[in-house]
């Protein structure tokens, strides 16, 4: 007799009773991991079977040959995916829902007598809303019934609406929680009259945004001392004002940790009437407030803090672009957004933010904080959320004002509860691991970044010195954001935590988010816990109630802003690939950004689009993988396809629905996109 095949080759199996449980969590490419209380683990190819992301499973734990610990999955304990959007369509008797959801692996039946798509009036290639009657299994495949029509699929953005699926997105808030929005009334004379809410209606603040933003949650002021010192006031929306604790509004708030911005749309974390309306801070009108009135030194360091509660009235609505052209001498203060009696105060106000900005960057560059310099990509789309065009944005000036300020705030109030026992969820990032920092040697090796083995061990001890010298060397070359972005790939994941652990990369000893209460539900926390140290509240049973709720409120935000992230990543892919689907067959200049056995990935300059150009599609050779530099190289003639290659590719193909380009190797001269802007 042959030796039986085993099925998981190369493993070293153990017995097949399972040894944890945990809950499974499947990406939209086809992997995944199990957390458990030992850890997270991998889950084996073909180690899925029947199980469906978001399930509690059972699992066994099995070692390949490399040592790496995968799991598979033994059985299913309990089901979380009930309904799910799917597109119908017809297989001879019977009706079939393939999930919009990428995470869903298996399509459903619709049984022969099951009416529903007649009874909802249901064409193929609709989309509607299924039900599971039963699960797959090994054995028989699932079964479901239709809930509701959707509509028809040329009436939806398909793309988008994937996303939605898999991530579990909201699409509405509860009518119960709307219907809380609309009792809230703009108490704003009221809650001035507060004793320990000070008027700052007279302080010249201004709003700094996006061009077409909607919602203000922090306006800023600066000004000179006579000492030579600087005075800065940020103020952020009193959220909690309106928002109480368990209140139906902020546990949906608290369900959702924060708001998601898609590239065709927003899902908040608030209902409109407070996110655009009672908390936005909105020019002329006044508002509830949060503010920090911060005394610094000529050199810019901080020598004391003033927190209170406050009502303010801004002054003036402006957007990044105006204030760059402003500081760059390139718009008179005269045209700037704001009234005419408030120009000049306004004009010097920008200036004075500015002059801040700059001493806290080099404060924060001498402590070792990181600065990665970054660009985003951002699709334009038309009214019916076609795509147009590309808009990159990169740091100036004006996001600089505006973000070392926002820093200074959320860095001194986390100092301030940092010492308080006010229950709230500080921003923690750990330094990064050896190992992810050992894999980018080779590459900055070859990039001439890293010269020499006491160079090698800085870096890989993960000394902030070292990472810093090696943007530092970057700045100005070609390499500059795909060495930034290979650096960030490297860093470990911010989280939020219930006590203080300090910032890695922003070199603080405490950190916390304080700025942005109307889309983190972290900052409302921290609003919480301010107000409870300013009227000198200990114990109460609100603080009470939200200690013993904060270590689990921590990890949904911090995993919901994981989800919030990847969707909106998601998001401007599947715009781009609609952008990218009218141009096949023309080339572009790229640069090789990423490597693996199967092929290698681009970022093309023009855009950031990002595609794969298959290992299928670069010859006819048979081409190695060489894991330690991460690059591919062709057996027979050599070539070798490298991080931080330039190169020119072809558009071969677009996937729209899943945000994917493909490339091929180009060698025409390449053309130039329509509609490519520079912002």
């Amino acid at each position: 007799m042959g030796r039986k095949k085993r099925k998981y080759p190369r493993h070293k199996r153990r017995r097949n009773h399972p040894t944890l449980s945990g809950t499974l969590r499947v990406e939209g490419n086809g992997t995944a991991v199990v957390s458990t209380q030992e850890g997270s683990f991998t889950v084996a190819r073909k180690g899925l079977r029947e199980a469906m992301s978001g399930d509690t499973v059972a699992i066994s734990l099995i070692h390949t040959h490399v040592g790496q610990t995968l799991a598979v999955v033994q059985s299913v304990v309990e089901r979380a995916t009930k309904t799910f959007l799917a597109r119908y369509e017809k297989a001879g008797p019977l009706g079939v829902l393939v999930p919009l959801d990428a995470r869903l692996r298996h399509d459903f039946f619709i049984v022969p007598e099951d009416t529903s798509a007649e009874r909802y009036h249901v064409q193929e290639d609709d989309v509607v809303e299924g039900r599971i009657l039963e699960y797959p299994t090994r054995l028989n495949s699932g079964t479901a019934t239709i809930e509701r029509r959707i509509g028809a699929a040329e009436d939806l953005d398909m793309g988008i609406e994937g996303i939605l699926a898999s991530y579990d997105l909201p699409h509405e808030f509860p009518e119960r929680v709307l219907q809380a929005a609309e009792k809230l009334a703009d108490d704003t004379a009221e809650a001035t009259q507060e004793p320990d809410r000070k008027d700052l209606r007279e302080v010249t603040f201004v709003t700094i945004d996006p061009l077409h933003a909607r919602d203000f949650d922090d306006a800023v002021f600066g000004r000179m001392r006579e000492d030579g010192g600087y005075e800065v006031l940020v103020a952020i929306a009193d959220v909690t004002h309106y928002v109480k604790w368990d209140s139906p509004i902020d546990l949906e708030a608290r369900r959702r940790t924060c708001s998601v911005y898609l590239a065709d749309r927003v899902i908040p974390m608030l209902p409109e009437k407070l996110s655009n309306g009672l908390c936005s801070l909105m020019p002329n009108t006044p508002r509830l407030a949060m503010a920090v009135k911060l005394e610094l030194d000529a050199h810019g360091h901080v020598q004391s803090t003033e927190p209170t509660k406050a009502v303010i009235s801004s002054k003036a609505r402006l957007n990044y672009d105006e204030v760059d052209e402003f500081l760059a001498g390139e718009r008179p203060a005269e045209e700037l957004n704001c009234r005419p009696e408030y120009v000049d105060t306004v004009a010097e106000s920008l200036r004075v933010l500015h002059h801040v900005a700059e001493k806290r960057a080099v404060i924060r560059a001498q402590r070792g904080a990181l600065d990665f310099p970054s660009r985003e990509a951002r699709v334009q789309l038309d009214q019916d959320g076609h795509p147009t065009g590309v808009l990159i944005r990169s740091k100036t000036p004006a996001t600089s004002l505006v973000e070392e300020a926002m820093l200074l705030a959320n860095e001194t109030v986390a100092r301030l509860l940092a010492g308080t026992e006010a229950p709230a969820a500080f921003r923690v990032h750990p330094q990064p691991t050896q190992k992810d920092l050992k894999e980018l040697v080779p590459i900055f090796t070859e990039l001439g970044l890293l010269k020499g083995h006491k160079q090698i061990d800085a870096f890989c001890s993960g000394q902030p010195e070292a990472q810093a010298r090696i943007l530092k060397a970057a700045e100005k070359t070609p390499n500059t954001y795909l060495v930034s972005t290979l650096l960030l790939r490297a860093q470990s994941r911010a989280i939020y935590l219930p006590h203080n652990e300090g910032h890695y990369a922003l070199g603080t000893s405490a950190y916390c988010h304080f700025t942005s209460p109307i889309r983190r539900y972290a900052d409302d926390t921290v609003h919480r816990a301010l107000k409870a140290y300013l009227a000198h509240k200990r114990n109460t049973r609100e603080q009470h109630a939200i200690a013993a709720v904060l270590p689990q409120l921590c990890a949904d935000c911090s995993s919901q802003e994981r989800v919030a992230d990847a969707a909106a990543c998601d998001s401007e892919e599947v715009k781009m690939a609609e952008l990218y689907a009218a141009h096949i067959g023309e080339v572009f200049p790229g640069i090789i950004d990423g490597c693996k056995r199967f092929g290698v990935f681009v970022m093309l300059n023009q855009t950031c689009a990002e595609g794969m150009i298959p290992v299928r599609s670069l010859g006819e050779e048979y081409f190695e993988y060489d894991e330690k530099h991460m690059r591919l190289i062709g057996r027979e003639t050599g070539t070798i396809y490298q991080i931080g290659q330039s190169i020119m590719v072809e558009v071969a193909a677009c996937d729209t629905l899943r945000g994917r380009i493909e490339f091929r190797r180009a060698k025409q001269p390449h053309i130039r996109i329509k509609g490519y802007n520079r912002g």
